[in-house]
């Protein structure tokens, strides 16, 4: 890999998002370890945009096909290079009557993510700059050419070092992930760098392994899940202010949960805790154990499972997998089932497996009660991982072999691939008995 070392600094005016999310506070969950200890303010971190390393993690001990398109557009329309796009038989449409996996999520002043006002400078380290121009995922190959092996999957707006450019290909690097894509659908140059100040994010990055988040921001609060090293969480509110802490206490936290927390000194501190989203839920961390920075997307590793069993998986299991893939980037819907049209958590595993005859029940608490836990080393691509707020599972995921899953997460990734420890699974449970 050649050395890095032209160096561009863009100043963006104001980045700003929003996220509609639920909460529900429930009781801490026993065997918690790590600390977490507040600290007085923090170094502001405005890392690389481009260069994210992609952490597949090993698995931990616990208790308890189709051909594809280099380039996955929007659902059910046609493909840029001239192939239809998978839609898939998923049954209900996005506004299913069938119940959600979580409480509706509601837009208001409360749960609406913070402007930022101030001047941010974004200092992007490459060589030549590239963003995928895609609505769903660009597929990274070993080679130049459609037939070879795909590695690895580059989703929308995620950014590249592009190395050099032959006969329509482009050879690049994103994360951990290194091969072709076809150059018709990257961004390139100036049109990139104006293209990185609209997309990039504000993200936590967290600095230390088994990192407990919290309900509120207090070390007094309930404690919401365990996070894992190096992972990202998209930044909801960096700064936390009274006025807005009250509103979000009122409208989502019981009384009980008040009780255990000290409101006089946790409103002292405020300066030193950040909001995060985790999947379609909020928690609360000490900026003390996370790094603050702008990003790109970048790409994530996901080969291809033979589904003629030649790849030491059933075929069943690869052909399950494999087909989840296909909807990777479509969006995530609230209450939905439907893989192309929108789908939450629960939805998505439901539908993936009823297109190969397998009933799953609608929720994710459902579906981990209906099936038989199994320890993380005996963890196979097609089985499930289950995630909770507290003790209740709240989130559901697929895993897909090599330390990752496949899981509908929140309305501003949709369908994406992420380590299976970036936050501590609860139950792993097997559906197919092979």
């Amino acid at each position: 890999m050649r050395n890095i070392s032209k160096i561009k600094k863009i100043t963006v005016v104001s980045i700003t998002g929003a996220l509609a999310i639920s909460w529900c506070i429930t009781s801490v969950r026993a065997g918690m370890i790590a600390t977490e200890k507040p600290l007085a303010g923090i170094n502001l971190s405005l890392d690389k945009l481009v260069v994210a390393e992609v952490q597949t993690g090993a698995i931990l001990p616990l208790s308890g096909s189709q051909t594809q398109a280099d380039v996955q557009p929007v659902a059910e329309m046609p493909g840029a290079d001239g192939m239809a796009a998978v839609s898939g038989t998923e049954g209900a449409p996005a506004d299913s009557a069938l119940p959600a996996d979580a409480s509706a999520p509601v837009v208001d002043d409360v749960d609406a993510a913070e402007e930022i006002d101030e001047h941010v400078k974004l200092n992007l380290n490459y060589d030549r700059l590239g963003i995928a121009k895609v609505d769903t995922y660009l597929n990274v190959r070993k080679k130049p050419s459609t037939d070879s092996k795909i590695v690895g999957k580059l989703i929308k707006h995620a950014g590249c070092h592009i190395y050099k450019e032959k006969k329509g290909w482009a050879k690049i690097v994103s994360g951990k992930v290194t091969g072709y894509v076809k150059s018709e659908y990257l961004v390139m140059d100036e049109k990139a760098e104006d293209m990185a100040m609209k997309v990039g994010k504000k993200m936590a990055t967290i600095l230390t392994s088994g990192l407990r988040v919290r309900a509120l921001p207090s070390t007094d609060a309930a404690i919401y899940d365990v996070l894992g090293q190096d992972e990202d969480f998209e930044v909801h509110r960096e700064h936390i202010k009274k006025d807005w802490l009250d509103k979000f206490i009122q409208k989502h936290i019981k009384k009980k949960q008040i009780k255990r927390v000290d409101y006089d000194a946790m409103i002292n501190d405020l300066d030193n805790w950040v909001c995060i989203a985790i999947d379609n839920e909020y928690a609360f961390v000490s900026k003390e154990y996370v790094e603050i920075s702008y990003k790109l997307n970048r790409a994530v590793a996901a080969g291809e499972l033979a589904t003629d069993g030649s790849s030491g998986v059933s075929s069943t299991r690869a052909s399950i997998v494999e087909y989840a893939k296909q909807f990777l980037g479509n969006r995530y819907v609230y209450g939905g089932t439907s893989l192309t049209n929108g789908t939450d958590c629960s939805g998505f595993t439901m539908r993936v497996y009823q297109h190969f005859g397998y009933g799953l029940p609608r929720t994710s608490g459902s579906q981990a009660a209906a099936f038989t836990g199994i320890k993380s080393s005996e963890a196979r691509p097609g089985d499930l991982f289950f995630y909770a707020n507290g003790g209740r599972v709240n989130h559901v995921a697929m895993y897909i072999g090599g330390g990752m899953i496949i899981h509908a997460s929140n309305p501003t990734t949709g369908i994406k691939i992420s380590n299976a420890y970036y936050r501590s699974p609860v139950k792993i449970a097997r559906v197919i008995n092979d």
